[in-house]
């Protein structure tokens, strides 16, 4: 199993790395990870990673078995490092910081709009829920507004922990109908937002996000799109 280091710190940006494996398709696991493996509706993460005299572009993260982080180098590389080998790995902090950005101003869109959420996608410049939506909002504009004005009150991000046993008891913190929290380890990982005795959102999340919510900065709310007799889509853009 790959340490996770992006769990204990989001903001980490560099980090020593070991060579634990190489895979059969030419992915590289280190013992511990800075990058963010694909799953949840955010993207692998991208970097470098740097032993010597050598480096190797990372175009994306993806789980592998046994709890593994699998680095996926870009084509043209040199050979790929041996295990037990040390460097450095660097991540594409930029692209990382907006993911993060749009992944927090996706759960506070699931506040402004309280309907089960049917699909989600996030990207760096924007990001989407699906909501079982029978009818379209009466004022979009007022959604907006609304998720702007959570942004800007700075909001804490948090996380806290609790069993499986513990979030059956609560299914109303599940807010996505197609994507079930992992189960298994015995834990799940809560993303709130808002203090304890303030608290605007919590739910089951595995990704990674903002430390506070005005970092998102702006948003926009894109075109509602209907998607299906009742699901409709939802983006959020950021504004820069």
């Amino acid at each position: 199993m790959t340490e996770p280091l992006f769990r204990a710190d989001a903001y980490l940006r560099e980090a020593p790395a070991t060579v634990a494996a190489l895979t059969p398709e030419g992915g590289i696991v280190l013992e511990a990870s800075l990058f963010y493996p694909t799953g949840g509706g955010q993207p692998g993460d991208s970097g470098r990673l740097e032993i010597g005299p050598r480096s190797w572009d990372i175009a994306t993260t993806v789980k592998g078995g046994d709890g593994a982080i699998v680095l996926v180098p870009a084509p043209g590389g040199p050979a790929l490092p041996a295990p037990g080998e040390t460097g450095q790995q660097v991540l594409d902090w930029a692209r990382r910081h907006r993911l993060m950005r749009v992944h927090t101003a996706l759960h506070l869109l699931s506040v402004v709009v309280p309907l089960p959420v049917t699909g989600g996608a996030i990207g760096e410049d924007k990001g989407r829920l699906d909501f079982d939506m029978p009818e379209p909002p009466e004022d979009k504009d007022a959604l907006e507004r609304a998720l702007n004005a959570l942004i800007a009150a700075d909001h804490p991000v948090t996380e806290r922990w609790i069993t499986e046993a513990g979030l059956a008891a609560q299914p109303e913190l599940v807010k996505t109908m197609s994507v079930k929290p992992p189960a298994g380890t015995g834990r799940v990982r809560l993303v709130r937002i808002g203090g304890p005795d303030t608290q605007i959102d919590l739910q089951p999340c595995g990704g990674t996000h903002v430390a506070r919510t005005a970092e998102i900065g702006p948003v926009t709310l894109g075109k509602l799109e209907k998607k299906g007799r009742q699901n409709r889509r939802l983006s959020v853009i950021l504004a820069g």
